[in-house]
């Protein structure tokens, strides 16, 4: 199956409408309660990562036999240093979104945490494509 779903990079109140509509689509299915909500949460923190970086982007979830495998691409600035972004609380959100609770610095670090895999692709001035795979 696999599913798509533009991620607004303009209104923080309908980022999050594909990870809930990914998880219902999992509940659906009949999935584990755990793997539902780690695809959930994964899906969730990037999605406000492109809402708050990327100027929004697209979603692709491709669910298999024995794996979810998330992508999310935005055509934002990239990230300038991966490793340090992957550190939690490291965050280059703008105040009036740290105001808002967002931009924590904990939203790559919770995807790599809610994926049995994962890798960024990112280029300054080019966006980021980010692809997690959470087995069944």
């Amino acid at each position: 199956m696999d599913l798509h779903y533009k991620v607004s990079g303009t209104d923080f109140t309908t980022a999050g409408k594909a990870s809930q509509e990914i998880k219902k689509t999992l509940q659906r299915l009949g999935l584990d309660s755990a793997v539902i909500k780690r695809a959930a949460v994964a899906m969730y923190e990037a999605e406000m990562n492109m809402a708050v970086h990327g100027g929004g982007g697209e979603a692709s979830v491709e669910i298999l036999d024995d794996r979810i495998i998330i992508v999310m691409e935005d055509h934002g600035p990239g990230i300038a240093d991966i490793g340090k972004a992957m550190e939690e609380g490291y965050s280059t959100a703008p105040k009036e979104v740290r105001e808002l609770g967002f931009g924590a610095g904990m939203g790559l670090p919770n995807m790599k945490r809610n994926s049995d895999e994962m890798t960024i692709d990112s280029h300054p001035g080019k966006g980021t494509k980010v692809t997690m795979v959470i087995k069944l």
